[in-house]
């Protein structure tokens, strides 16, 4: 990461995080569940790279098992391609053959379907992540909650591809033009959740929203969305730099580009391995390696990181 992004990470409070070096500890198996920006992996992998640069002798697992499209709420939009995925449909496989001593989670992009703000669409979006608390607990892992990134109207805006409240239907192509506030809603209810109910809910949409407010004082037209949805390096850095300061680590430490090649290299062998392992109903996915074969590959890459 740049000198520069860093600064900026730091000028928005990343440093003043409330820091829990208990949340992990030294063998723990962590997965990380979530929608496409965390299928995309850039934030975990970079997560990953960082521990293994400054924490070696944590011996962490880190597992990403997000999924493209999916939600906690089981909504979608009536014009989606399919009926969009929920964790739900899923969870009690994925925590039973994974057995995690952590789950980072983070829902909220995909649940509001697109479409402006309703008691209906609240209440299923709490109501997923309620089960999500009760069921991660239930098997005695720790919950770390991460807030929803923001939307960006800009880039949809500039495409015409954004519709007033009135609209008769949205979707991920046809956004409400105030879809942020949405995601506003999903983040502050996250945010005042009691310590009693989840592990540690980690703020990823201020630092976001800020850094593109202060980035836009110079460029107007900055962006780390193409769709305003999915997110870029810049974007995941930030995300990944909030979850390590959280966690009590330094995200500015350097991590060495070939380590970083080899960790997006076995991440995404293993997420494909183990979607397909535990098994999900989103179409056009990758199919991943029988997981034998693919945590054998798996080790002669960590073969590799350790010469």
């Amino acid at each position: 990461m740049s000198c520069r992004i860093f600064l900026f990470l730091l000028l928005f409070g990343l440093s003043s995080a409330s820091a829990d070096t208990s949340l992990v500890k030294k063998g723990d198996r962590i997965v990380f569940l979530g929608d496409s920006n965390t299928y995309a992996a850039h934030y975990v992998n970079f997560i990953e790279a960082s521990l293994l640069t400054q924490a070696p002798g944590l011996e962490l697992e880190i597992l990403n098992l997000g999924l493209s499209s999916e939600t906690t709420s089981g909504l979608s939009e009536p014009d989606h391609p399919f009926p969009r995925p929920c964790v739900h449909e899923r969870l009690d496989r994925v925590l039973e053959k994974t057995k995690p001593d952590v789950v980072v989670a983070g829902y909220g992009m995909n649940d509001g379907m697109y479409y402006p703000q309703s008691p209906e669409r609240m209440a299923a979006y709490q109501k997923g992540i309620n089960d999500l608390i009760a069921k991660v607990h239930a098997t005695g892992a720790k919950l770390i909650l991460l807030t929803p990134p923001p939307f960006d109207p800009l880039p949809m805006k500039k495409k015409g591809k954004l519709l007033p409240a009135t609209a008769e239907k949205f979707a991920w192509f046809s956004i409400f033009e105030d879809y942020d506030s949405v995601l506003a809603d999903y983040s502050n209810w996250l945010s005042a959740l009691k310590d009693d109910r989840v592990d540690l809910v980690i703020d990823v949409r201020g630092p976001m929203v800020e850094y593109t407010e202060t980035k836009r004082k110079e460029n107007p037209d900055f962006v780390m969305s193409g769709d305003g949805v999915h997110f870029n390096q810049e974007g995941h850095r930030i995300l990944a730099g909030k979850i390590l300061t959280a966690w009590g680590f330094d995200p500015d430490v350097e991590v060495d580009p070939e380590l970083q090649k080899l960790v997006s290299q076995r991440q995404i062998l293993l997420r494909d391995a183990w979607l397909t392992h535990c098994g999900h109903k989103r179409p056009k996915t990758k199919q991943g390696l029988p997981l034998a074969e693919a945590q054998k590959k798996a080790a002669e890459i960590t073969a590799k990181m350790k010469q």
